[in-house]
């Protein structure tokens, strides 16, 4: 069994290999042909939960075990801590060991560059960012690395923090001369950038995402993950046609879906766009996403292929 750090879990899932993967494992779910429950959580106290995620197809199944520990920066250790193991279907024998949050901020990336790739009316040149955390920095670097977006908008709980992140994200990638404009969040109310992709990736429990957007911008929701969170307003969610990454994992987790009381009948998986099961959306719809175990398998699927490759 190969064990992957952090560093060699990055160097094993390319965007360029693993938006590719996601999209047919989002197919083969769609098709029942990966069986994905739903995520275990398991609480261990007040403040922690572990959270176990199989997906199993007729190559290779996973398993993601990941501790959220939000205190833990007290202890000087991250909040979230885990791996995803990944096994031969046939034999059962091991084959790789994943840095799970590596691999959960990648190929949730992905499924952001998939849903944009389906569903933006044009490739993105411009994008504005809400949220200043992990998955919002794996974004950005995603966006830059699949798309080539140069135009950020940082939008922060404050001012000084979206400056922070804004100033990171340009060193990270100074070749590229981003231009990076730090927002203090508050102030999307009174103005919205002008921007191609409006994303949200917070845990926030009130709407972060404007009620109105230019009608070509295509607006995700990805940091929301539970019933009492939200990032997208109802009126957008009442607006627009609604695409999802997972349905059933939506109907649980989706706080912005589940508190705007959609009807659910009408909200679309991305997989049945992708397999033809359903058709594409008319106009600029809204992507929310709130993970699935099949993406860490398409995942382990891009990391395994590349370990066979070197050998």
């Amino acid at each position: 069994m190969q064990i992957f750090s952090r560093d060699q879990t990055i160097q094993a899932l390319p965007y360029s290999r693993l938006v590719p993967a996601v999209a047919e494992a989002a197919k083969q779910l769609a098709a029942g042909v990966i069986t994905a429950p739903d995520r275990q959580v398991v609480p261990i106290d007040a403040d922690s939960v572990l959270l176990s995620m199989p997906a199993i197809a007729a190559d290779i199944g996973v398993t993601k075990l990941i501790t959220v520990h939000s205190k833990n920066a007290r202890h000087g250790l991250p909040a979230i801590q885990g791996e995803v193991i990944v096994f031969d279907t046939a034999t059962g024998r091991r084959l790789a060991l994943l840095d799970g949050p590596t691999v959960t901020a990648r190929r949730t990336a992905a499924m952001t560059l998939l849903g944009i790739e389906t569903l933006a009316p044009k490739r993105p040149a411009s994008v504005l960012i809400i949220g200043t955390g992990t998955q919002a920095a794996a974004h950005c670097d995603a966006l830059v690395d699949y798309f080539g977006v140069c135009d950020f908008r940082i939008a922060g709980t404050t001012l000084a923090s979206a400056e922070t992140f804004a100033a990171a994200l340009r060193a990270r990638h100074a070749p590229a001369a981003l231009q990076v404009e730090a927002l203090a969040a508050g102030s999307l109310r009174q103005v919205v950038p002008q921007t191609d992709v409006i994303i949200a990736l917070t845990t926030s429990g009130v709407p972060v995402i404007p009620a109105r957007i230019a009608a070509q911008t295509l607006a995700v929701g990805v940091g929301a993950f539970k019933p009492d969170m939200a990032e997208f307003p109802p009126e957008l969610l009442h607006e627009r046609q609604i695409i999802v990454d997972d349905l059933d994992g939506a109907k649980h987790e989706a706080g912005d879906l589940i508190q705007a009381g959609v009807d659910w009948s009408k909200v679309t998986p991305l997989g049945d766009i992708l397999s033809g099961k359903a058709a594409r959306p008319s106009g600029v719809p809204v992507f929310k996403t709130v993970g699935q175990a099949a993406w860490d398998l398409a995942a382990a699927r891009v990391a395994t292929a590349s370990l066979q490759h070197s050998s």
